[in-house]
């Protein structure tokens, strides 16, 4: 490989970076949005037990009428 080869550099990769370096803090943002919406915090064994047992079991087939 020649080291034209090796910058090759997508248009994608070229859009974020530029994007990253217009807006500082970003990434920062991108960050808590994900820790809002998707980082959890650990749940005990007796808390993650009580949830288990107090869950209802639904029917196979949701949608069977019972005759």
């Amino acid at each position: 490989m020649s080291k034209k080869d090796t910058m090759y550099e997508s248009e994608h990769t070229k859009f974020i970076r530029e994007l990253k370096e217009k807006t500082p803090g970003m990434e920062e943002r991108q960050q808590a949005g994900r820790a809002l919406l998707w980082d959890k915090a650990p749940i005990s064994l007796d808390e993650q037990r009580r949830l288990n047992e107090s869950r209802l079991r639904q029917q196979a087939y949701p949608y069977q009428t019972k005759l």
